[in-house]
């Protein structure tokens, strides 16, 4: 088993990164996408999970397509056009179509016949010392190649499942993933589950504990990898001021309107004035507004409102999220 630690998301993806790069560890392994370089039984720990953007990667991640995906999955979606609006090249890796089979969201609030997160979070109200807190990805029915070999799907999760402990009052999370892309997944799932993390210790009125990330094959695809030896092992953070802990009614309610909101701006009738009147009349808590802002740029960016994209950004009071902005927006450009 190697391990990855760092006190940050980007210090122990950094750690990774470098691992590939000297070809510590790593092996040639074939796949059905391409051949990759791989680390077999992979871990991270993250110390401090709030610090859960990937600043090092270069070129740099997208924080707008990070936020909207964290968003559909805690409002346990599987439609494809919310996610899309953000990374309309999604679909050459998950397949075409309506809805997403390997949907995380769905999978954990509604595909398996309960709300997972519901049930964690009132088992753990009732018992913090549970050992049996297990949410579920990965379905075997669903989801285990055919008898020939063949995926049952393009779109097959990578997580598998997740483990949630409460010790000495801070929700502990453990991420257990079957495949783990090191460039193009793990930085948008250490958002993904570190959020997720965060919004359940803030319905359970916990600190946040360490993170831990299990990946089973670890791996940079041939055509990704000397963009990974570009990465900014100098890279120094700027720390996350914002606070998405809330108490579970109040965590719903902001939930449901940022969606509302990044809904709203997926639609292709949608005009300049409207989307100025999303960002002015939502309410939100500012760190909320904040991944408003952030999503709200990468959208009007996208339909050439320069002068809207940077108003929007420019409100952001978080400058982790603005770190992680400019380096998006250096890569973009203005279109």
């Amino acid at each position: 088993m190697r391990l990855f630690e760092g006190c940050t998301a980007n210090e122990a993806w950094g750690e990774a990164a470098a691992a590939f790069v000297t070809e510590d560890g790593v092996r040639e392994q074939a796949s059905r996408a391409g051949s990759t370089s791989e680390i077999l039984h992979a871990a991270f720990t993250v110390r401090d999970p709030l610090e859960r953007w990937v600043i090092a990667r270069r070129p740099a991640i997208n924080p707008a397509f990070a936020i909207v995906e964290t968003v559909w999955i805690l409002a346990g979606r599987d439609d494809s056009a919310l996610p899309n609006h953000w990374n309309p090249e999604l679909p050459k890796y998950t397949g075409p179509g309506e809805r997403y089979h390997g949907a995380y969201g769905h999978r954990l609030r509604r595909r398996f016949g309960l709300d997972q997160l519901e049930r964690a979070y009132l088992a753990l109200s009732k018992n913090p010392d549970n050992r049996q807190v297990v949410l579920q990805i990965w379905g075997s029915r669903i989801d285990l190649p055919g008898e020939e070999g063949r995926p049952a799907n393009p779109d097959i999760p990578c997580n598998v499942l997740s483990m949630l402990k409460v010790r000495e009052g801070k929700l502990e999370w453990t991420q257990v993933m079957r495949s783990n892309d090191l460039f193009r997944g793990v930085p948008y799932n250490f958002v993904q589950f570190t959020v997720l993390q965060e919004v359940m210790a803030g319905w359970l009125g916990l600190g946040v504990g360490s993170y831990d990330h299990l990946s089973d094959s670890l791996h940079v695809y041939e055509d990704d990898f000397g963009s990974l030896e570009g990465f900014d092992g100098q890279a120094e953070i700027v720390p996350n001021t914002d606070s998405l802990g809330l108490s579970k009614k109040e965590s719903d309610e902001a939930f449901a309107a940022l969606e509302r909101s990044l809904d709203a701006m997926t639609d292709d009738s949608l005009t300049e004035e409207r989307m100025r009147e999303l960002l002015e009349g939502v309410g939100l808590p500012e760190a909320f507004e904040n991944l408003l802002r952030v999503a709200a740029a990468d959208s009007a960016r996208r339909r050439g409102w320069i002068g809207l994209s940077e108003a929007a950004v420019g409100g952001c009071t978080n400058d982790a999220l603005l770190q992680a902005w400019e380096g998006w927006s250096s890569r973009m450009g203005p279109h």
